[in-house]
Protein backbone atom coordinates (compact mmCIF):
# COMPACT_ATOMS: atom_id res chain seq x y z
CA UNK A 1 0.00 0.00 0.00
CA UNK A 2 1.07 3.58 -0.63
CA UNK A 3 2.13 5.73 2.34
CA UNK A 4 0.12 8.88 3.03
CA UNK A 5 0.03 11.69 5.59
CA UNK A 6 -2.78 13.79 7.06
CA UNK A 7 -2.41 17.53 7.43
CA UNK A 8 -3.92 18.55 10.77
CA UNK A 9 -3.56 16.64 14.04
CA UNK A 10 -6.92 17.70 15.44
CA UNK A 11 -10.29 16.12 16.18
CA UNK A 12 -11.20 16.27 12.51
CA UNK A 13 -7.81 14.79 11.66
CA UNK A 14 -8.58 11.88 13.97
CA UNK A 15 -11.82 11.11 12.15
CA UNK A 16 -10.11 11.34 8.75
CA UNK A 17 -7.37 9.00 10.00
CA UNK A 18 -10.04 6.54 11.18
CA UNK A 19 -11.63 6.63 7.70
CA UNK A 20 -8.26 5.96 6.07
CA UNK A 21 -7.47 3.07 8.42
CA UNK A 22 -10.89 1.44 8.00
CA UNK A 23 -10.96 1.86 4.23
CA UNK A 24 -7.58 0.14 3.98
CA UNK A 25 -6.49 1.67 0.67
CA UNK A 26 -3.45 3.50 2.08
CA UNK A 27 -0.86 3.11 4.81
CA UNK A 28 -1.08 6.08 7.18
CA UNK A 29 2.38 7.07 8.48
CA UNK A 30 1.75 10.28 10.46
CA UNK A 31 0.53 13.85 10.66
CA UNK A 32 1.81 17.13 9.26
CA UNK A 33 0.94 20.04 11.57
CA UNK A 34 2.33 23.57 11.96
CA UNK A 35 0.97 23.97 15.49
CA UNK A 36 2.05 20.71 17.11
CA UNK A 37 5.52 19.79 18.30
CA UNK A 38 7.43 17.49 15.98
CA UNK A 39 7.73 14.01 17.49
CA UNK A 40 4.62 14.29 19.61
CA UNK A 41 2.00 11.56 19.04
CA UNK A 42 -1.67 11.96 18.19
CA UNK A 43 -3.83 8.83 18.29
CA UNK A 44 -0.64 6.80 18.43
CA UNK A 45 0.90 8.34 15.29
CA UNK A 46 3.73 10.88 15.18
CA UNK A 47 3.71 14.52 14.19
CA UNK A 48 6.30 14.31 11.42
CA UNK A 49 6.78 18.05 10.92
CA UNK A 50 5.08 20.91 9.08
CA UNK A 51 4.34 21.65 5.41
CA UNK A 52 7.79 23.12 4.84
CA UNK A 53 9.34 19.79 5.84
CA UNK A 54 7.52 18.01 3.00
CA UNK A 55 10.42 17.64 0.54
CA UNK A 56 12.49 15.87 3.20
CA UNK A 57 9.56 13.85 4.57
CA UNK A 58 8.44 12.65 1.13
CA UNK A 59 11.87 11.16 0.54
CA UNK A 60 12.30 9.75 4.04
CA UNK A 61 8.88 8.07 4.31
CA UNK A 62 8.24 7.43 0.59
CA UNK A 63 5.03 9.48 0.84
CA UNK A 64 2.59 8.91 -2.00
CA UNK A 65 0.16 11.71 -1.06
CA UNK A 66 -2.07 13.07 1.67
CA UNK A 67 -5.34 14.61 2.83
CA UNK A 68 -5.83 18.06 4.35
CA UNK A 69 -7.97 17.41 7.43
CA UNK A 70 -9.02 20.95 8.29
CA UNK A 71 -12.73 21.46 8.96
CA UNK A 72 -12.91 25.13 8.00
CA UNK A 73 -13.31 25.34 4.23
CA UNK A 74 -11.33 28.56 3.74
CA UNK A 75 -8.39 27.42 5.89
CA UNK A 76 -8.38 24.05 4.11
CA UNK A 77 -8.09 25.93 0.80
CA UNK A 78 -5.18 28.03 2.09
CA UNK A 79 -3.32 24.94 3.31
CA UNK A 80 -3.85 23.14 -0.01
CA UNK A 81 -2.50 26.16 -1.89
CA UNK A 82 0.51 26.35 0.42
CA UNK A 83 1.29 22.66 -0.13
CA UNK A 84 1.13 23.14 -3.90
CA UNK A 85 3.54 26.06 -3.67
CA UNK A 86 5.99 23.82 -1.81
CA UNK A 87 5.43 20.64 -3.88
CA UNK A 88 3.72 21.56 -7.15
CA UNK A 89 2.79 17.98 -8.03
CA UNK A 90 1.77 16.82 -4.55
CA UNK A 91 -0.87 14.11 -4.81
CA UNK A 92 -4.07 14.66 -2.79
CA UNK A 93 -5.97 11.46 -2.10
CA UNK A 94 -9.57 10.90 -1.00
CA UNK A 95 -11.05 8.51 1.51
CA UNK A 96 -14.50 6.91 1.79
CA UNK A 97 -15.48 5.21 5.06
CA UNK A 98 -16.63 1.61 4.44
CA UNK A 99 -20.05 2.30 6.02
CA UNK A 100 -20.79 5.02 3.45
CA UNK A 101 -23.16 4.22 0.57
CA UNK A 102 -22.07 5.59 -2.79
CA UNK A 103 -24.46 5.27 -5.73
CA UNK A 104 -23.78 4.60 -9.40
CA UNK A 105 -21.98 7.19 -11.55
CA UNK A 106 -20.82 9.18 -8.53
CA UNK A 107 -17.58 11.14 -8.98
CA UNK A 108 -15.43 12.04 -5.96
CA UNK A 109 -12.61 14.53 -6.41
CA UNK A 110 -9.09 14.67 -5.01
CA UNK A 111 -8.63 15.27 -1.29
CA UNK A 112 -12.28 14.76 -0.37
CA UNK A 113 -13.51 12.86 2.69
CA UNK A 114 -16.70 10.79 2.96
CA UNK A 115 -17.33 9.92 6.60
CA UNK A 116 -19.26 7.13 8.37
CA UNK A 117 -22.90 6.62 7.41
CA UNK A 118 -22.90 9.06 4.49
CA UNK A 119 -25.22 8.42 1.54
CA UNK A 120 -24.35 9.82 -1.90
CA UNK A 121 -26.94 8.91 -4.49
CA UNK A 122 -26.64 8.33 -8.22
CA UNK A 123 -25.08 10.74 -10.71
CA UNK A 124 -23.74 13.15 -8.10
CA UNK A 125 -20.41 14.94 -8.33
CA UNK A 126 -18.26 15.69 -5.30
CA UNK A 127 -15.53 18.23 -6.03
CA UNK A 128 -11.98 18.45 -4.74
CA UNK A 129 -11.25 18.84 -1.01
CA UNK A 130 -14.89 18.48 0.07
CA UNK A 131 -16.20 17.04 3.34
CA UNK A 132 -19.35 14.95 3.70
CA UNK A 133 -19.62 14.53 7.42
CA UNK A 134 -21.13 11.74 9.52
CA UNK A 135 -24.60 10.56 8.46
CA UNK A 136 -25.10 13.32 5.91
CA UNK A 137 -27.30 12.46 2.93
CA UNK A 138 -26.74 13.79 -0.60
CA UNK A 139 -29.42 12.96 -3.14
CA UNK A 140 -29.20 12.22 -6.87
CA UNK A 141 -27.72 14.54 -9.50
CA UNK A 142 -26.17 16.93 -7.01
CA UNK A 143 -22.94 18.92 -7.14
CA UNK A 144 -20.62 19.89 -4.31
CA UNK A 145 -18.11 22.38 -5.66
CA UNK A 146 -14.50 22.42 -4.46
CA UNK A 147 -13.78 23.10 -0.76
CA UNK A 148 -17.45 22.86 0.25
CA UNK A 149 -18.83 20.80 3.13
CA UNK A 150 -21.86 19.13 4.69
CA UNK A 151 -21.91 18.82 8.49
CA UNK A 152 -23.27 15.76 10.33
CA UNK A 153 -26.90 14.82 9.59
CA UNK A 154 -27.40 17.32 6.80
CA UNK A 155 -30.12 16.06 4.42
CA UNK A 156 -30.07 17.35 0.85
CA UNK A 157 -32.67 16.78 -1.87
CA UNK A 158 -31.91 16.00 -5.51
CA UNK A 159 -30.49 18.37 -8.11
CA UNK A 160 -28.72 20.45 -5.45
CA UNK A 161 -25.71 22.68 -6.12
CA UNK A 162 -23.42 23.93 -3.34
CA UNK A 163 -20.94 26.59 -4.42
CA UNK A 164 -17.20 26.68 -3.83
CA UNK A 165 -16.20 27.05 -0.18
CA UNK A 166 -19.75 26.99 1.18
CA UNK A 167 -20.75 25.10 4.33
CA UNK A 168 -24.03 23.55 5.44
CA UNK A 169 -24.05 23.20 9.22
CA UNK A 170 -25.41 20.44 11.48
CA UNK A 171 -28.86 19.00 10.94
CA UNK A 172 -29.93 21.27 8.08
CA UNK A 173 -32.58 20.05 5.63
CA UNK A 174 -32.60 21.25 2.02
CA UNK A 175 -35.41 20.52 -0.44
CA UNK A 176 -34.80 19.49 -4.06
CA UNK A 177 -33.68 21.81 -6.89
CA UNK A 178 -31.82 24.30 -4.67
CA UNK A 179 -28.67 26.25 -5.52
CA UNK A 180 -26.49 27.85 -2.84
CA UNK A 181 -23.76 30.24 -3.94
CA UNK A 182 -20.07 30.29 -3.07
CA UNK A 183 -18.60 31.02 0.37
CA UNK A 184 -22.03 30.96 2.00
CA UNK A 185 -22.78 29.39 5.38
CA UNK A 186 -26.14 27.89 6.30
CA UNK A 187 -26.53 27.72 10.08
CA UNK A 188 -27.34 24.58 12.07
CA UNK A 189 -30.86 23.21 12.10
CA UNK A 190 -32.07 25.29 9.16
CA UNK A 191 -34.69 24.46 6.54
CA UNK A 192 -33.74 25.63 3.04
CA UNK A 193 -36.68 25.98 0.62
CA UNK A 194 -35.23 28.51 -1.85
CA UNK A 195 -31.94 29.46 -3.47
CA UNK A 196 -29.35 31.33 -1.37
CA UNK A 197 -26.86 33.86 -2.74
CA UNK A 198 -23.07 33.81 -2.48
CA UNK A 199 -21.20 35.39 0.45
CA UNK A 200 -24.14 35.10 2.86
CA UNK A 201 -24.72 33.84 6.39
CA UNK A 202 -28.26 32.47 6.54
CA UNK A 203 -30.22 30.35 8.97
CA UNK A 204 -33.71 29.61 10.29
CA UNK A 205 -36.75 27.57 9.36
CA UNK A 206 -37.32 28.59 6.65
CA UNK A 207 -33.83 29.95 6.13
CA UNK A 208 -33.32 33.70 5.74
CA UNK A 209 -30.28 35.87 5.12
CA UNK A 210 -28.78 37.24 8.33
CA UNK A 211 -25.86 39.20 6.93
CA UNK A 212 -23.18 39.25 4.26
CA UNK A 213 -19.87 37.54 4.91
CA UNK A 214 -16.44 37.32 3.34
CA UNK A 215 -14.76 34.10 2.25
CA UNK A 216 -12.43 33.86 5.25
CA UNK A 217 -14.94 34.57 8.02
CA UNK A 218 -14.67 31.79 10.63
CA UNK A 219 -17.83 29.79 11.25
CA UNK A 220 -16.65 26.77 13.26
CA UNK A 221 -16.30 26.59 17.03
CA UNK A 222 -14.34 23.39 16.63
CA UNK A 223 -10.93 22.04 17.39
CA UNK A 224 -8.08 24.04 18.86
CA UNK A 225 -6.06 23.35 15.71
CA UNK A 226 -8.62 24.98 13.44
CA UNK A 227 -9.05 27.89 15.86
CA UNK A 228 -5.30 28.52 15.94
CA UNK A 229 -5.06 28.51 12.15
CA UNK A 230 -8.05 30.83 11.71
CA UNK A 231 -6.46 33.30 14.13
CA UNK A 232 -3.10 33.09 12.36
CA UNK A 233 -4.36 33.58 8.83
CA UNK A 234 -6.78 36.39 9.78
CA UNK A 235 -3.83 38.37 11.15
CA UNK A 236 -1.54 37.97 8.12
Amino acid sequence: MHNIVIFGASGHGSVVMDCVKKEGEYNFVGYIDSFQKKGREHNGYPILGNEYDLPYLIEKYNIHGGIVAIGDNWIRKIIVERIIRIISDFRFVSTVHPTAIVGMNVEIGHGSVVMPGVIINANSVIGNHCILNTNSSFEHDGLLCDFSSLAPRVCVGGNFILGTGSAICLGTNIIENITIGKYTVIGAGSLVVGNVDSYVLAYGSPVKKIRNRIAGDPYLMGSRGDTNMISLFRHR
